[in-house]
C-alpha cells in the first residue's frame, strides 16, 4: 500500500480505506468498518454529508479561490458564524489552514509588543509541529522537535496540579496554552478546577490563556467548545479538525480587545480563509447549531461512558465524543482485535489507551456495536496484536 514515492514517516495500519458514507468506511478489499476515529476527528459531519457535498460544489462553481486583499462574501459569513458560535465576546476571527497554524498565530499574538519571554503548557499536550506549537507540545523536545532552539522557553506543569500551575505564572509569561480535553494524550479532560485556576492566575498576571479546541472544539464534547464545561471564557480560542468537515481550515478566535488595533501585516496566510473552506465552515457551524444536536453530542457521550466499561476497557475518561477507553493491557492488541471485528479506532501517547472520535452523527446502533466488539475480545488478551 505505501508507495516509494513518499517520505516513510506514518505508521500505516495495513489497510486502505477507499470509500466511506455516514460513520462507514469501506476498505478496498470490500470490508466495511465503523469508523470511531473519524480521521484524527477530522470527519465532524461524517462522510458525503448532503449538505456539504452541495455547499462544496455550490461555492467551487461560484467562487473557487481569491485572495485576502479583498472582500468575499463567504468568508465574512464564516467569520460572523464562528464569532457567534464562540463564547461571548470572542468575536474576532482569524482563518488559517491547521490547528499548528492557528496555535502559532496565536503564540505569535501574545508576544507582539510585549517582553515576555515564556509559555507555561501542561504535560501530556500537544499543539502541533510547528516551531512555537512544537515547543509547547510535551516530549517534543526530547523526541522529534530537531530545531535547534525553541523560539521561547516553556514551563510544563503537572496535570489537575493548581499549586503548580500558580507558582508556574508570573509576569514573565505571554501565555498559558492548553488543552481542555487533552487530545493524543487519550482523551484526558482536565479538571474544571485547574482550568478555572489558570483563568484566574493568568488575568492577574497579564498572561494570554489560550484553549487550544483543534481536537476538543466544535461541538465534540456536548458543548461547542469544551472549555465551556468549566465556566472560563479564555482570551483566545484556537480551533481546526472538524470546524471544516473534512476540508483543511483552522481558526484563531480572539477577544476584541486584544486584536482590533493590530496593524496591517501583523498576520498572514495565503490560502487561509479561502472560500472553499470559509463555506464548509459556514455548512458545519449551522449544522452543529440545529436545535439539540449539539445536546446528542452529549447524550451519546455520556451512553459510551454508560455502556462501554466491558471487556478490556477498566475505564472511560474525556467529554462527549472524545473519549479514551483505558484498557487491561496494550492498546494496540484491542485496536487490532477491534479491527478485526468491524471498529476502528484510534491509539494514544498513553500506551494504554484507545482513543474515540467518531463522527458526530453517529447513532446509538454504532455505540452498541462497540460494546458488542470489546465484550468479544478474549479476557485473556490473545487477540491479534497487529
Amino acid at each position: 500500500m505505501e508507495t516509494s514515492y513518499e517520505f516513510p514517516v506514518y505508521a500505516r495500519l495495513g489497510m486502505e480505506i477507499a470509500e466511506a458514507a455516514g460513520a462507514n468506511v469501506l476498505t478496498s478489499d470490500g470490508r466495511e468498518l465503523i469508523d470511531f476515529y473519524g480521521g484524527h476527528a477530522v470527519a465532524a459531519l461524517g462522510y458525503r454529508h448532503p449538505r456539504l457535498v452541495a455547499r462544496l460544489e455550490e461555492q467551487a462553481r461560484r467562487l473557487f479561490f481569491q485572495t485576502n486583499l479583498v472582500e468575499v462574501e463567504v468568508r465574512r459569513k464564516a467569520h460572523e458564524d464562528l464569532a457567534r458560535f464562540a463564547p461571548t465576546g470572542m468575536d474576532r476571527v482569524f482563518m488559517v489552514n491547521s490547528g499548528a497554524e492557528a496555535n502559532e498565530n496565536a503564540l505569535r499574538l501574545a508576544f507582539r509588543d510585549r517582553e515576555r519571554t515564556r509559555v507555561v503548557a501542561v504535560e501530556g499536550g500537544f499543539h502541533g509541529r510547528t516551531s512555537a506549537a512544537a515547543a509547547c507540545s510535551h516530549g517534543a523536545l526530547d523526541k522529534w522537535y530537531a530545531f535547534p532552539a525553541t523560539p521561547f522557553d516553556v514551563t510544563f506543569v503537572a496535570v489537575d496540579d493548581v499549586k503548580a500551575m500558580e507558582a508556574a505564572i508570573g509576569d514573565d509569561v505571554a501565555a498559558v496554552i492548553l488543552e481542555p480535553v487533552q487530545g493524543l494524550a487519550g482523551a484526558r479532560d482536565l479538571d474544571p478546577d485547574f482550568l478555572r485556576a489558570a483563568r484566574t492566575v493568568s488575568e492577574l498576571h497579564g498572561a494570554w490563556l489560550i484553549a487550544d479546541e483543534v481536537q476538543c472544539g466544535m461541538g465534540r464534547t456536548g458543548r461547542p467548545f469544551a472549555i465551556e464545561h468549566a465556566g472560563v471564557v479564555p482570551d483566545v480560542i484556537t480551533t481546526a479538525k472538524g470546524l471544516g468537515g473534512g476540508f483543511p481550515v483552522g481558526a484563531v478566535i480572539a477577544r476584541t480587545e486584544l486584536v482590533e488595533e493590530l496593524p496591517k501585516g501583523a498576520l498572514g496566510t495565503t490560502f487561509g480563509g479561502g472560500p472553499l473552506a470559509c463555506a464548509m465552515v459556514s455548512e458545519v457551524v449551522d449544522t452543529l447549531c440545529e436545535v439539540g444536536f449539539i445536546d446528542r453530542v452529549a447524550e451519546l457521550g455520556a451512553a459510551i461512558r454508560e455502556t462501554c466499561c466491558v471487556g478490556p476497557v477498566v475505564a472511560v475518561q474525556g467529554e462527549g465524543l472524545l473519549s479514551g477507553l483505558l484498557c487491561d493491557r496494550p492498546a494496540k492488541t484491542v485496536l487490532a482485535a477491534l479491527r478485526q471485528r468491524g471498529i476502528l479506532a484510534g491509539g494514544a501517547t498513553n500506551p494504554n489507551v484507545v482513543r474515540l472520535m467518531p463522527p458526530l452523527i453517529i447513532e446509538h446502533v454504532h455505540i452498541d456495536a462497540l460494546r458488542s466488539a470489546l465484550l468479544s475480545i478474549d479476557p485473556l488478551g490473545k487477540d491479534a496484536t497487529s
